[in-house]
C-alpha cells in the first residue's frame, strides 16, 4: 500500500529506466500507485519486463514500453527520449534508475576495466546525456498543465565516503560521477526542473538475497536501523522527491540507507 495519496501523480507522466527488476520495478509500481501514466523501460522486450507490464495493470495504471541498450555504441539519447515523450504526450518526471550490472551474470566474470568501462558508459554518460536532452524538453515546455518538472537520479550513499575493493573504486567513480553530476544540472536546468538524487544504502535486492554471511551481517551493522533497505524504501524516497511535497527541493542528494553507522566493524 502507498504512503502517498492515491491521486498524486494523476494526470502526470514518469519514465522510469531499468524498471524491469528490483529498484527500477518497485519505483515504476509505486508512481502507478498514486496515478501516475508510466512509462517503463528494458534494453529488449523481457518476461521480466512484461510481468512488471501485468503488475501495472493490475493495478489500473495506463503504461507504455520503451527499448534501448544504453551501452550500446548504437545508443542514441536523443531518439529514446523522443520515443518516451511521445507515448503520453509529455514527460513530468524522468527517473534515471538503469544502472549496469557487474555483481551477477556475465559481466561479473569481466575484468576490473571492462566492467569500470561498462558502468562509465550505463551509468555516467548514459545518464548525463539523457537528463540533458530530456532536460532540455522540460525547461523549454510550453504545456500549461506541466507547472514544474522533475528528474531524480540514483546514485550510491558510499560514494563519498569510500569502500575498499574492486566494488567500491568502481562504484565510487560512477555514482560519485552522477552525484556531482545531479548538483550541476540543477543549476543548469532551473528554474523550471528540481533535479535530485537518491542514494540507496545497502538495499535487498537480487544480489543481497543470495549474498554470503559477511555480507549480510556487514549490511545489517552499517546501519543504524540494523536492517536491510528494502526496494520500496527507494522507491518512497524518489516519489516524494518528485513530487509537490518537494518543490523546493533540488540539487539534493537523499541518503536512503538507515543510517550509515561509520564506527561498524566490517570484518
Amino acid at each position: 500500500m502507498s504512503v502517498f495519496a492515491a491521486d498524486l501523480f494523476v494526470g502526470k507522466t514518469v519514465v522510469v529506466t531499468g524498471s524491469s527488476t528490483g529498484i527500477g520495478r518497485n519505483i515504476a509500481l509505486a508512481f502507478a500507485s498514486v496515478g501516475a501514466n508510466v512509462v517503463i523501460h528494458g534494453r529488449g522486450a523481457s518476461n521480466n519486463l512484461a510481468a512488471v507490464g501485468q503488475q501495472l495493470s493490475s493495478i489500473g495504471s495506463s503504461f507504455k514500453k520503451v527499448f534501448g541498450d544504453f551501452s550500446s555504441e548504437d545508443f542514441h539519447p536523443e531518439e529514446f527520449v523522443a520515443d518516451a515523450w511521445q507515448q503520453f504526450g509529455g514527460v513530468d518526471v524522468w527517473v534515471n534508475n538503469a544502472g549496469g550490472d557487474v555483481l551477477t551474470g556475465g559481466m561479473s566474470e569481466k575484468t576490473f576495466a571492462e566492467k569500470l568501462q561498462y558502468l562509465m558508459q550505463v551509468d555516467v554518460t548514459a545518464t548525463l546525456a539523457l537528463s540533458r536532452t530530456v532536460g532540455a524538453k522540460m525547461a523549454t515546455s510550453e504545456s500549461t498543465n506541466r507547472q514544474q518538472f522533475s528528474i531524480v537520479n540514483i546514485g550510491w550513499d558510499q560514494a563519498w565516503i569510500g569502500m575498499e575493493g574492486d566494488a567500491g573504486d568502481m562504484f565510487a567513480t560512477t555514482k560519485g560521477a552522477i552525484m556531482s553530476a545531479t548538483k550541476s544540472l540543477a543549476h543548469s536546468l532551473a528554474p523550471k526542473v528540481r533535479v535530485n538524487c537518491v542514494a540507496p544504502g545497502w538495499i535487498k535486492t537480487s544480489w543481497g538475497e543470495s549474498t554470503s554471511e559477511y555480507w549480510d551481517q556487514r549490511a545489517r551493522k552499517q546501519a543504524l536501523l540494523k536492517r536491510w533497505g528494502t526496494p520500496a524504501d527507494v522507491a518512497n524516497a524518489v516519489v516524494f522527491l518528485a513530487s509537490p511535497a518537494a518543490s523546493f527541493i533540488t540539487g539534493q542528494i537523499v541518503n536512503v540507507n538507515g543510517g550509515f553507522n561509520s564506527y561498524a566493524e566490517t570484518s
